[in-house]
Order: C-alpha cells, then structure tokens, then sequence
C-alpha cells in the first residue's frame, strides 16, 4: 500500500500522453517544472516528442510576438 497521492492522469504506467508532453515543456519553458514531472519526463518520454512540442511552441511564441509588436506599432 502506498500513501501517495497522485494527481488525476499521473498514475499511467506508459510514456507521457500529448498533454502531458505539452504541459511539461510549457512549464519547462517557464522555469516552473515539477521534480517529480521532469522524473517522469525523463525515465518514461521520448526525447523526439518533446523536442518537436519544444520546437513547435517557441515558433508559435516567437510568431506570437511579432504580430503583437506589429499591432501595437500599426496603431501609433
């Protein structure tokens, strides 16, 4: 028996489902990744799924940006 609590969708025994994939890298980006995520990240994902969610969020990011900067200089 084991008195650990774990939060819903975190007990599978597999690798990291996309949401979680995601999650993981969003927190990571922010710097406010779990201990106990980035274990599971490590020891269960594959480096490919989360190198692509990396790769695909931070473009989105950097897209993001620009067309905020383009609205805000095309308004002045």
């Amino acid at each position: 028996m084991s008195d650990q609590r774990q939060e819903p969708g975190q007990n599978e025994p597999g690798k990291p489902n996309l949401f979680q994939v995601i999650w993981s890298v969003l927190a990571a980006l922010f710097g406010v990744q779990s201990g106990r995520n980035r274990e599971r990240d490590f020891r269960k994902g594959k480096a490919s799924d989360y190198i692509i969610v990396y790769v695909i969020l931070v473009v989105a990011l950097v897209v993001g940006m620009i067309v905020t900067v383009n609205i805000v200089l095309s308004g002045t």
